[in-house]
């Protein structure tokens, strides 16, 4: 393996806005801005849009697309043309 051509790896605080969660991991990302964690210690912190405290899918908030009713809107509308050639 090379050196000195892999990113450093450093404990980073990614914040979630949109739940007001914040999780504590490493990454090779890195920010000006810095945040007190609960050990006592100041790490770089990146503020997300999203993360899993607060996306659809994670939180059991998504919603339930009507797949039925769209496949049939979608065959009355082409079954016309479907005859036709």
């Amino acid at each position: 393996m090379k050196s000195r051509i892999h990113p450093i790896s450093r404990p980073v605080v990614f914040r979630d806005r949109a739940a007001g969660t914040a999780f504590l991991t490493t990454s090779t990302a890195d920010s000006a801005q810095r945040v007190e964690w609960e050990d006592g210690n100041s790490y770089p912190v990146i503020d997300v849009e999203i993360s899993s405290a607060s996306h659809p899918f994670y939180t059991g908030t998504s919603r339930v697309v009507d797949t039925a009713g769209r496949i049939e809107r979608f065959e009355r509308r082409y079954a016309s043309a479907a005859s036709r050639g």
